[in-house]
């Protein structure tokens, strides 16, 4: 069934993203309330950056676990920006890729999503989480 399908049919179009210089702290909302772990981040222009992924804000669970506490996090992730966390040099793919090599390219990087870009556009995601509901026999790419 994988042979057959190309990056298109499985990944996430409605994609969520912000800004190098917005807080960390929001990145850490999106996620918490989209029940998501990775954002890409894009300029005003639309252009990919880079991508903070759940591991990029380990750092604030560190410090709960420190001691610090909740309060300490939030002020933490309260004052770093995404800048400060983000992978510059994401991994990427393309719409017409084939899904077998895309998920080859996950496993060999070990990561867990590869934005997807059309000349040089964000057009979707496709995360770790795609594959599962490809697999439940769930439709593909709807959140």
């Amino acid at each position: 069934m994988i042979n057959n399908l190309s990056v298109r049919d499985v990944m996430t179009q409605d994609v969520l993203s912000v800004e190098r210089n917005q807080k960390l702290s929001t990145v850490d909302d999106i996620m918490r309330l989209g029940r998501i772990r990775h954002v890409l981040v894009v300029n005003e222009t639309g252009d990919l950056e880079g991508v903070v992924s759940q591991r990029d804000l380990f750092h604030g669970g560190l410090l709960k676990a420190l001691g610090y506490g909740a309060r300490a996090k939030e002020h933490a992730l309260d004052t770093l920006l995404v800048k400060e966390a983000m992978n510059t040099e994401p991994i990427t793919t393309t719409p017409d890729a084939s899904l077998q090599s895309a998920a080859r390219l996950m496993a060999e990087h070990k990561i867990g999503c590869l934005p997807v870009l059309e000349a040089g556009r964000v057009v979707g995601i496709l995360t770790e989480g795609d594959f599962v509901l490809l697999a439940a026999g769930q439709k593909p790419g709807v959140p």
